[in-house]
């Protein structure tokens, strides 16, 4: 898995490289609350499928970096608002003090707000990219997710509920990862295309299997090595994928989730490359 994550820190190296280009300068609290946050590091995942899949099927991935940009934007300004006090109220993100316990909540809000229009300023450099994003982050994805996990709190769900949840509010933004991509080498113009269904596939199971580790670690991992509180979900009377099926059950999901998605992907990335061990590491990932 040594592979996986020396190709993720490849893909996050040249991201970050090309990251100022996309950014305003840091003069006032708005645009140094928005460096704060898009700087503050993490896995980069969705700028690495981005970049991923635009070179699996033969695209220019310096064409596609306003759109790995874009969707990382979408990702930050969401993790901005989720730390609000109105939302999760976490001080904390990425080890570093949350963008509203560093800026307070006035300027991280307008924060967040500029990072979501910025990304949309991005996204316009590649036809069709601005509906992939504006319908995967809006009401039909991310923002809709958001809302069903607010809603869940203190209730009991069903599996089938809270794998709806995960599609939109976590899972979305994989699929715009995935679709940009794609798009960006010229291989999202047409319904049915072979590249497009693998893509969507593959992209279906890895975004569940990403929320589903994601609940594991909130119960086997540490703060230190994730560089948030751990514990929230269960605080927050938060349904999760350990909480409906108990941690055993929850890693065995996560092995099947994982051979899906190889499945998914083997016809164009077979063992050894990034998009066909990704799963196995997220399995294994402790951060």
């Amino acid at each position: 898995m040594s592979d996986v994550a020396s190709k993720l820190r490849e893909y996050a190296d040249r991201f970050e490289a090309a990251l100022p280009d996309f950014l305003p300068r840091a003069v006032y609290p708005v645009e140094q609350a928005m460096h704060y946050s898009m700087e503050a590091g993490g896995k980069r995942i969705r700028p690495a499928l981005v970049l991923a899949f635009c070179e699996l099927f033969g695209g220019d991935t310096e064409q596609a970096m306003p759109l790995a940009a874009a969707i990382e934007m979408v990702h930050c300004y969401s993790l901005i608002h989720d730390d609000l006090p109105c939302m999760d109220d976490d001080d904390f993100r990425r080890g570093k003090p949350s963008c509203h316990k560093q800026f307070g909540e006035a300027t991280a809000l307008l924060a967040g707000d500029a990072l979501l229009t910025q990304a949309f300023w991005e996204a316009d450099k590649v036809e069709g990219a601005v509906s992939i994003l504006a319908d995967l982050a809006g009401i039909h994805g991310m923002i809709g997710g958001q809302q069903l996990d607010l809603l869940y709190e203190n209730k009991t769900i069903s599996l089938n509920q809270l794998i709806n949840m995960n599609q939109r509010k976590t899972g979305a933004l994989f699929c715009a990862a995935c679709r940009l991509g794609c798009l960006a080498a010229g291989v999202w113009n047409h319904d049915h295309d072979p590249e497009r269904d693998v893509a969507e596939d593959y992209t279906g199971y890895l975004s569940v299997l990403f929320q589903l580790t994601d609940d594991i670690l909130d119960v086997t991992g540490n703060s230190e090595a994730l560089g948030k509180t751990i514990g929230k979900d269960e605080a927050a009377g938060k349904s999760t994928w350990v909480s409906i099926l108990g941690l055993e059950q929850a890693q065995a999901q996560a092995q099947e989730l994982a051979q899906s998605a190889r499945e998914a992907i083997a016809p164009y990335a077979g063992p050894g490359h990034f998009l066909y061990d990704l799963p196995e590491w997220l399995i294994t990932r402790e951060h």
